[in-house]
């Protein structure tokens, strides 16, 4: 029986108005990611993601994975989590630094494990605050873009992760006002950043003589000047990051992208037959 008074949808308060609840629910996320950026940023914590930082105190790091490997693992992956849900630069660094700390095999996977989770952060925060408005005020352009993304998903996110082109943070941010569900996104991420990852561990896990050489360089240089004049700190990845590579990961993308072309020309062709 109706009691006489109007009823309210869950999360909403009188006149159909969201209640307070309902509001915070849906953008403290959001809020919370930008807030924490604006932070990091205007602290300058963001420099600590440097190969700076890691020839400085690359003896205390190796002290720490010694000790307790499976703290330093956990510890790497909040740190990874918190740089990716925050679109902090330093990631590549940050891969690196797991390959020599950790070895290939740990660090690549905690790595992708991570990253996963920070992209899947971010992605449901932008999606939660501003998927339906977007979705409500889409023009055609962007209504069809929708469509045919969705239709296909998993494939077209699978090649925007595999081809090294595609801004990470923006890869994150796109799904999530284009209709894709949470588990296409994260299946999609998790298998498309593999090869990425674990080639920039490898080359970690094989700089360590490298790196603790330039280590002791750098401290040596800031042992004569204090100031840092002259001192540079900087991990070259130009051998790593090779036409070949970029070559091998777009034909990684050209090869997920199959069956999205097969599907067009089966529905082109029963529409021809119809």
């Amino acid at each position: 029986m109706h009691d006489g008074k109007s009823r309210t949808g869950a999360g909403t308060g009188e006149g159909g108005k969201p209640t307070l609840c309902a509001v915070l629910k849906r953008y403290a996320p959001i809020a919370a990611i930008v807030l924490a950026m604006g932070v990091v940023w205007q602290t300058g914590a963001y420099r600590l993601l440097s190969a700076e930082v890691l020839f400085r105190h690359h003896d205390t790091l190796n002290d720490m994975v010694t000790d307790n490997l499976a703290i330093s693992v956990l510890g790497y992956m909040v740190l990874y989590v918190v740089t990716v849900a925050l679109s902090l630069p330093g990631a590549v660094i940050l891969t690196i630094a797991g390959g020599f700390l950790f070895g290939w095999a740990i660090a690549g996977t905690a790595t992708v494990v991570a990253a996963t989770l920070g992209a899947a952060l971010i992605f449901l925060a932008a999606r939660t605050a501003l998927g339906d408005m977007l979705k409500a005020r889409a023009g055609p352009f962007l209504a069809k873009l929708r469509d045919g993304f969705a239709e296909d998903a998993f494939h077209f996110l699978l090649f925007l992760r595999l081809v090294p082109v595609f801004p990470f943070w923006l890869v994150n941010l796109a799904p999530a006002f284009l209709g894709v569900t949470l588990r296409t996104f994260i299946a999609a991420t998790l298998i498309g950043i593999i090869p990425g990852t674990f080639a920039f561990s490898c080359f970690g896990a094989g700089l360590r003589s490298v790196i603790e050489a330039q280590a002791d360089a750098y401290g040596a240089c800031l042992a004569a000047h204090p100031d840092g004049t002259g001192c540079n700190a900087a991990i070259d990845t130009s051998s790593l990051i090779t036409p070949q590579l970029i070559g091998a990961f777009v034909a990684l993308g050209i090869v997920a992208l199959i069956p999205v072309v097969v599907k067009k020309l089966r529905k082109r062709r029963s529409g021809a037959h119809d």
